[in-house]
């Protein structure tokens, strides 16, 4: 069946099998391996990427299902070399370690303060819930996802979370 997705920002169509899920048309098709592969259940996170602005599991969402969609990666976030606030947020606040779950939650990071642009530190946990990190104990995730939200509000300059 032939789909027609829009890839951070570029239209594409591609003929792919009914079956295949959208991590694999992102990771395969389009090489975007920010994008994780860990669970194939869709409870751990590390697959996120927005769907028309919202955070989906992408194992477990069938490529036929963004068709006429806009997907963003986390490769398409930043604007060229300049990174996002939510980026530079995580790296100066230590929101991660190995790195394997930071993309998923960079983006669902994304879509929280999309909807939700001042959100308490319960609505951050609440939200941020479903992303699974191993290696930290979230404090660093949470000050991160906190600096991006006044990053993003303008209480404090980008680039100086």
């Amino acid at each position: 069946m032939k789909i027609t997705i829009s890839i951070n920002g570029k239209r594409e169509q591609r003929e792919i099998e009914p079956s295949r899920t959208l991590l694999e048309l992102v990771r395969e098709d389009f090489g975007l391996t920010g994008t994780k592969a860990y669970c194939h259940s869709g409870i751990c996170g590390a697959c996120t990427v927005l769907l028309d602005g919202a955070a989906v599991s992408s194992c477990s969402l069938l490529a036929a299902q963004a068709d006429g969609a806009d997907v963003t990666t986390i490769e398409g976030l930043a604007a060229g070399t300049t990174l996002h606030p939510i980026q530079q947020a995580f790296i100066d606040h230590f929101g991660f370690q190995c790195g394997y779950c930071t993309p998923g939650m960079v983006l669902l990071t994304k879509a929280l303060l999309d909807e939700v642009p001042e959100p308490t530190r319960e609505e951050i946990v609440r939200y941020m819930g479903g992303n699974i990190c191993r290696c930290t104990g979230y404090a660093g995730i949470l000050a991160s996802v906190e600096a991006a939200a006044k990053a993003l509000s303008g209480e404090i300059p980008a680039g100086e979370t």
